[in-house]
């Protein structure tokens, strides 16, 4: 089982690294290609393609 400490993501767009704190805090960067969301329940990201963030979350896995 994984436990989330920080649930972040960086646009490699426009270089905005976004966070979401708690569950359905959806947050998208300002040129509105990626989006995270989830907070620490779990980790949801949305892009228009894969290789459009990159992934600055932190994990610990029991």
């Amino acid at each position: 089982m994984q436990k989330i400490i920080r649930n972040m993501i960086k646009c490699k767009h426009c270089g905005d690294i976004i966070e979401s704190v708690h569950r359905h805090d959806f947050k998208w960067c300002k040129c509105e290609t990626v989006y995270v969301d989830g907070g620490k329940d779990y980790l949801k990201r949305g892009f228009k393609h894969e290789d459009d963030y990159e992934d600055l979350s932190t994990v610990e896995h029991d």
